[in-house]
């Protein structure tokens, strides 16, 4: 806009005597020999134009053309920071003292500014008039001096969020899987990207999954050209956290660790924050808390604590934090829920979860998981149920169904025990307890927050007496564990016959994603509800046959599980081997699943196995942990 265009917008000076309410004339049309010279910045007649200004008043211009105009009539680029304090500190025109005996004129018929906070920012002061000069240059200078009072404010509350920013880094990872078709030898190792975040005492937490089976792992942070080296210092394969540290000091110069949030309420903000696919950079995304309650983990193959968010997790996303409103961690992203029928469902490892890690770490100086209590309940919310049991209307509890014979509790608790309370808290007949304000939870959350080896509390109702018993509590022992926690898998071959242990992740090889549906039926009840008798009891199968001449007829033998070796039960891989290996009877006989029978001539079998191995490539015909 130039200075004639500003100089037209702008409130021109009239000559005092002017009567209030009094059209102003229409100035007349210039003619076409002399054309009006441009009137002058201040608003008076030019003598040189032979025409002097009318008194009527031009209409007021609009908020948005006034604000780009200084008080003084020139020209200043726009920003947001100067529409910020026009809207907020600069001194409203109807406010400020007007000249003595004008100002009640100068206002009459002018329409007032708009009111409204999220409207255009009030219009600057009109050009000074005679005997306000004053004035309206203390009011410049105040409006100036006040500037800078609001506006830190908000850069401060973004400043809080940025250093936060900056400790999320990218954790690059190179995997080895094991190989349970060929257990004497590992896959292919193949690379993958995720995210993590500093805290304090030079560590850094990602997500277990992302460091499985991990042959290197190296940190970037954010805005770096440099990738470091970090060691691993504890993997929790229950709660999907890992922690590492990098031991070059430059890495943890100008970071500052995150620090850690409450558990946060429904519908509150979170953002998440990492480095997902799609790019190379830090992404953001944000969402509310949808749902607080106990989460399946599908890592770990329990169930904890979790979010519920809206906000988009992706791959690469793992790791990463989730702040609040406040710039502070309130968990870390892990995993998603994937299906035709939702949108935008991911979830979130909370704060009580992730502090459970870190002090489990301090406390003893690995992770030593989360403690269990060694039972299977039933609901009692049938009233008949209730009243067969002989509970009081005023009672409340659980049922034991069974209990695990490897676990503490097996001293103690006995089957149809009703469990009333856990550390002085009651338990409801649906198994649930007092969470938060018009919330509930189930009681495995008050486990949860145990450590390994601590006791617990517990009141149970047997035969209509209450008993109170103080029990120590431990980790689950399954028959079929969820993980092998990063060592190589265990096998023995005899005969071409390759004997190997039976876990999750055998089965997910074997079977892939969904072998809960494809696995054999009874490996599968196997793994759903059998109990483990004994502590190193496990579930041990022909995995495959290495087809020779002393195996003849038993090649279609794949996964069907060893019961005993020449009538004595199997209780593990290593006992099988053991017996097998110091076996004097001219037959190896295997008792088989489905009752199948295979028989062996000793001599000739043990003979055999060297040269399949050799055939195979395979070093040796056991696994190092079972020579040892």
């Amino acid at each position: 806009m130039d200075n004639h265009e500003l100089a037209s917008t702008s409130s021109p000076k009239r000559k005092p005597g002017r009567r209030p309410g009094r059209k102003p004339k229409p100035p007349p049309a210039p003619s076409p020999a002399a054309a009006p010279a441009p009137a002058a910045e201040n608003g008076t007649h030019d003598p040189a134009s032979g025409q002097k200004r009318k008194r009527g008043r031009k209409p007021k211009p609009p908020a948005a053309a006034a604000a780009a105009a200084s008080s003084d009539g020139h020209h200043h680029p726009s920003s947001p920071l100067a529409a910020a304090v026009s809207a907020s500190d600069s001194p409203d025109p109807a406010s400020s003292p007007a000249p003595r005996g004008r100002g009640r004129k100068s206002r009459r018929g002018r329409p007032e500014p708009p009111s409204d906070a999220g409207a255009a920012p009030h219009a600057p002061p009109s050009p000074p008039r005679r005997g306000a000069k004053k004035g309206a240059a203390a009011n410049a200078k105040k409006a100036a001096a006040e500037v800078p009072v609001v506006e830190p404010l908000r850069w401060e509350q973004v400043a809080k969020v940025m250093p936060s920013m900056d400790a999320v880094v990218k954790v690059f990872c190179v995997h080895t899987e094991p190989n349970f078709s060929l257990p004497w030898q590992r896959k292919r190792q193949y690379s993958s990207s995720s995210s993590g975040f500093i805290i304090g005492g030079h560590r850094v937490l990602t997500n277990a999954h992302s460091v499985e089976h991990y042959t290197q792992v190296k940190l970037k942070k954010r805005g770096s050209d440099t990738k470091y080296l970090a060691t691993v210092l504890a993997i929790g394969t229950e709660c999907d956290i890992a922690m590492l540290t990098v031991e070059d000091d430059e890495f943890w110069k100008g970071v500052s660790p995150l620090e850690f949030g409450s558990l946060p309420a429904l519908q509150d903000a979170v953002t998440v924050v990492g480095y997902p696919i799609g790019g190379d950079t830090i992404s953001v995304t944000s969402g509310v808390v949808s749902r607080i309650e106990i989460l399946s983990y599908v890592h770990g193959s329990t169930e904890l604590l979790g979010l519920q968010i809206d906000a988009a997790i992706n791959s690469g996303n793992s790791g990463g934090p989730a702040f609040n409103d406040k710039g502070k961690c309130v968990g870390i992203a892990f995993q998603s829920l994937k299906h035709e029928d939702v949108e935008n469902i991911g979830y979130v490892i909370p704060t009580p979860v992730i502090n459970h890690f870190i002090q489990d770490y301090e406390k003893s100086g690995e992770y030593t998981g989360f403690p269990i209590l060694g039972i299977e309940w039933q609901k009692m919310e049938n009233p008949d149920l209730r009243k067969a049991m002989g509970m009081k209307s005023d009672q409340k509890g659980v049922r034991v169904r069974r209990v695990e014979p490897t676990a503490p509790e097996s001293g103690c608790l006995q089957p149809s025990d009703i469990i009333l309370s856990f550390d002085g808290i009651d338990i409801a007949n649906d198994g649930t307890v007092p969470f938060r304000h018009g919330e509930r939870i189930g009681f495995s959350y008050l486990i949860s927050q145990k450590y390994t080896g601590e006791k617990a509390h517990v009141k149970i109702l047997r035969n209509s007496k209450v008993l109170e018993f103080n029990i120590k509590l431990a980790t689950h022992k399954r028959l079929i564990p969820a993980h092998i926690k990063g060592r190589p898998p265990s096998y023995y071959i005899v005969a071409g016959f390759v004997f190997m242990v039976v876990s999750v992740p055998y089965l997910r090889s074997e079977y892939g994603k969904d072998y809960e549906y494809d696995a054999p039926v009874k490996l599968l009840d196997k793994h759903l509800h059998a109990m483990a008798q004994s502590p190193d009891e496990q579930l041990v199968v022909v995995s495959q046959v290495l087809v020779a001449d002393i195996n003849i007829g038993y090649e279609e033998i794949v996964n069907i599980q060893v019961l005993s070796f020449n009538g004595k039960p199997v209780k593990n891989l290593k006992h099988l081997a053991t017996m097998v290996e110091d076996c004097n009877e001219e037959y190896l006989k295997f008792d088989m699943d489905y009752d199948q029978l295979v028989v062996l001539e000793a001599k000739t079998a043990k003979a055999a196995t060297q040269d399949i191995l050799t055939t195979h490539c395979i070093p040796s015909a056991m696994s190092e942990d079972l020579r040892t």
